[in-house]
């Protein structure tokens, strides 16, 4: 069931009109994109002085607007038959060694294909309640392109004790990552608050302002294990990439991605944050050049938590997927 759709009221002025008006909407209304308010008034939820405008060209014109916004449809999650790797599953929960590449829930623009969908087959109707969109049975996430260790509720006593973990910052989890250059020092902790980029709301961006209470804090501990090569035009001993191990005491979206980033090692393969997370310019001394990498080389490696139900103490802990390891064994070349 849907609720009622929302309902945005705006006068446009001499001074707005002329301006396209797909344009002058997403710059009222931030949190819409002019590709949503495109669609919004080719679906005839704009009016002007009552009348329907269905042209996301036209021009602004004096007069009272409204913008009509329908409440989100509820998306049922469909089983499907994909493959999973299970590393550990009991009446109360499953672990799963997730591959790059698979989404982890539905969500605009991948309604399926995702691991809900592929949970859903598994499990048929033991999952607690995940037949909805919002988030049941999954207490932590991984970026589509980020492979490794997650674990999923399969009752409601379950979920509830693996969530109050997981706010507590008590679960083990440690990622090796990937990147450009080294960290400085090599051993150290990177604590700052994130929160949604101002300027592309895709992405999550370190707050600079250390006074700001904008964003949440987020906490990431790291290691370097290894160091490759050395950066062209660097001072002798800045080495082109590394290994890290990263070990989170917070949660946060992208927060290894962007916390790399924020000390200048940004993960390999990662072309959202930082524009040197390229192989482009990473050559072995025989000229071999890695082009194909295509994801950010990020990898859960161990998760370890209590068990909610039988207080049991588990721990998991995976090798890094084939194409890291080939990547690896490239950077060892440098």
């Amino acid at each position: 069931m849907t609720g009622e759709a929302e309902i945005r009221r705006l006068n446009a002025t001499d001074e707005d009109a002329g301006e396209r008006i797909d344009r002058w909407l997403a710059e009222t209304f931030e949190d819409l994109s002019r590709t949503r308010c495109k669609a919004l008034i080719e679906d005839g939820q704009l009016s002007l002085d009552g009348a329907a405008m269905t042209d996301p060209s036209a021009k602004v014109r004096v007069g009272d607007y409204a913008l009509s916004i329908p409440a989100p449809a509820e998306a049922e999650p469909k089983p499907e038959d994909i493959p999973l790797d299970i590393l550990f599953e009991d009446d109360e929960l499953i672990v799963v060694n997730k591959r790059p590449g698979l989404t982890v829930h539905p969500a605009p623009g991948a309604w399926s294909g995702t691991l809900v969908n592929a949970l859903l087959h598994h499990c048929a109707d033991s999952l607690s309640g995940i037949g909805g969109v919002q988030r049941p049975g999954i207490v932590h996430r991984l970026d589509k392109n980020t492979s490794g260790v997650l674990v999923v509720a399969k009752s409601d006593a379950a979920h509830q004790g693996l969530s109050e973990q997981f706010a507590a910052h008590s679960v083990e989890r440690a990622y090796i990552a990937l990147a450009r250059t080294a960290p400085k020092p090599r051993e150290g902790r990177i604590e700052t608050r994130i929160a949604r980029s101002p300027h592309d709301r895709k992405k999550m961006a370190v707050v600079r302002n250390p006074d700001s209470e904008h964003g949440k804090t987020a906490v990431t501990n790291y290691r370097t294990l290894a160091t490759f090569g050395q950066e062209p035009g660097a001072p002798a001993g800045t080495p082109a990439a590394c290994e890290v191990e990263c070990r989170l005491e917070t949660g946060r979206t992208h927060q290894i991605r962007v916390h790399m980033t924020h000390i200048g090692c940004p993960i390999l393969g990662d072309g959202t944050y930082g524009r040197q997370a390229t192989l482009k310019k990473i050559a072995t001394p025989q000229g071999e050049v890695l082009q194909d990498f295509r994801r950010q080389a990020l990898h859960a490696a161990i998760l370890g938590f209590i068990h909610p139900v039988t207080g049991e103490n588990l721990r998991f802990e995976t090798e890094l997927p084939k194409d890291m390891q080939r990547l690896r064994k490239f950077l060892e070349r440098l």
